[in-house]
């Protein structure tokens, strides 16, 4: 589909991600791996290096044309929780993973760097530096594992639901996920799906977690309690009203559109069709339901839809989605392939120590060095490419920088309603060429260059990379480490 929708379905969102320091610590949603660097690093005294980490995907997923930020408020509520209580380093210290230096300093611990990020909501290409971790070594390595968890999850869930809200248009898209995946990845599923343009989710969690507006009505086993369709549809009109939505696939469609009209009258507010050639269903029941009077009774079908089904039934009478299963596997995609890397460090322990930029070489993992800041340049109110400099002072002709504070020096800044990562989803998505919303597999719609320390500001030296990668690298390498 290659036309870009003028706006999301209209939505009253309300809440925001609060947070709060309170709660079960999130110490132990790491790899073991982070806290034995800890002790290592803390015994020959590396640990206290300053140290800049950055998440970035070396390429996306195969055929996507962009990304999308999303967990960003999830992160910064579950960073305030990072806390090794005594429980958690007692635990630690039984099974042996730490020592009593290591253990000491745990119970210390808190952020107290930097971090700074794409806003939520922001579209992302290969190299975007989406996220940059300031600390030193030892408590910016704890982060690794928790950082990616978060990222990988919501914005590849973010990224389908982008794809499904573009093929959408107008139309508004019900999450209904939450029986299909992990019962905590359901509710972060509706989360990242609402940033990305969905209109409301099932999962009362979420809704009660992240105030999203919620609905539902009733499944087939409703139906098949009763003796027959039309009992069950009169007692679902008797408790909800007749602006409810009346399953009407349970047997035959176009008799239980009749009788569902019979039974609430032509004011009867939706009908959902869950099966079957959705396409020729839709056609049928908008002509049953004219002709019964009921035309403004809207039609919501759902059944294993996916963007590319979505995309199929742009020409039929269909007022609203119903998408699950695709959704919370990130429609064939279920990680953003995010990475978290040292990009810079200094060169001793003191605070005035120089910082100097490391990278890997390893074969197909190969990183970018040093400390970056990113711009998207943009003519005419189009994006055209994103610039990734490695100074601090790089200026982009028609740039918009990209990075904001997140937290500064331990402190959480970055939080904002989740409304506002959704509206920035809109924007960051519309200045986006018109490529972007195709379905069909392609590039990265926006190249990634990189301008050296050395040639900051000035467009005319750049470093390349044209394919999905910081070194223009397009091998298919698996894992993060």
């Amino acid at each position: 589909m290659d036309a870009a929708p003028e706006a999301f379905p209209p939505a009253v969102p309300t809440g925001s991600d609060t947070g709060s320091d309170t709660g079960p610590t999130t110490a132990l949603l790491t790899d073991q791996y982070e806290l034995t660097m800890l002790r290592a690093a803390l015994a020959d005294g590396t640990a206290h290096r300053r140290a800049v980490f950055e998440v970035f995907a070396r390429r996306l997923p195969h055929g996507r044309r962009y990304g999308v930020v999303a967990g960003t408020g999830r992160l910064l509520d579950a960073l305030e929780r990072f806390r090794f209580d005594e429980e958690t380093v007692v635990f630690l210290r039984r099974r042996g993973i730490v020592d009593d230096l290591t253990a000491d300093w745990l119970r210390d611990y808190r952020f107290r760097g930097d971090i700074w990020g794409y806003a939520e909501g922001e579209c992302y290409f290969p190299g975007s530096p989406i996220l940059v971790v300031e600390g030193t070594f030892a408590e910016a390595v704890l982060l690794e594992t928790l950082v990616l968890s978060v990222y990988n999850h919501d914005s590849a869930i973010a990224s389908a639901a982008s794809r499904m809200t573009a093929a959408a248009g107008s139309r508004p898209i019900v999450e209904m996920g939450s029986r299909r995946t992990h019962e905590r990845a359901a509710v972060a599923s509706a989360r990242a799906a609402y940033v990305a343009g969905f209109a409301s989710t099932s999962n009362l969690a979420a809704g009660r977690c992240y105030d999203l507006p919620t609905g539902g009505t009733s499944a087939h086993a409703f139906t098949l309690l009763h003796d027959s369709e039309e009992e069950a549809f009169a007692a679902q009109v008797a408790a909800l009203g007749v602006d409810t939505t009346l399953l009407v696939d349970t047997f035959g469609v176009r008799e239980a559109v009749r009788t569902a009209v019979e039974v609430a009258g032509p004011g009867l507010g939706a009908v959902r069709i869950d099966s079957g050639d959705l396409a020729v269903l839709a056609h049928d029941v908008r002509a049953e339901l004219d002709a019964l009077g009921a035309t403004n009774t809207r039609i919501l079908v759902s059944g294993d839809l996916d963007e590319y089904a979505i995309a199929g039934l742009v020409a039929a009478p269909v007022d609203r989605y119903g998408v699950g299963t695709a959704l919370v596997v990130g429609s064939g995609h279920p990680t953003a392939e995010l990475v978290y890397k040292l990009v810079a460090r200094s060169v001793g322990p003191e605070p005035d120590s120089p910082m100097e930029g490391v990278a890997k070489l390893s074969t197909g993992k190969p990183t970018h060095k040093g400390r970056k800041w990113a711009h998207r340049r943009l003519e005419d109110g189009t994006a055209v490419a994103e610039v990734v400099c490695t100074h601090p002072e790089c200026t982009v002709d028609g740039g918009r920088p990209l990075l904001v504070p997140l937290v500064t020096e331990g402190k959480i800044v970055g939080r904002e309603p989740i409304a506002a990562a959704r509206e920035r989803h809109l924007r960051s998505r519309a200045e986006l060429p018109p490529t972007a919303l195709k379905l069909s597999r392609g590039e990265p719609v926006l190249p990634t260059t990189y301008d050296d320390a050395e040639h900051a500001g000035h467009a005319e030296h750049r470093e390349h990379s044209e394919h999905p990668g910081p070194t223009g690298d397009t091998s298919r390498q698996g894992g993060t480490r």
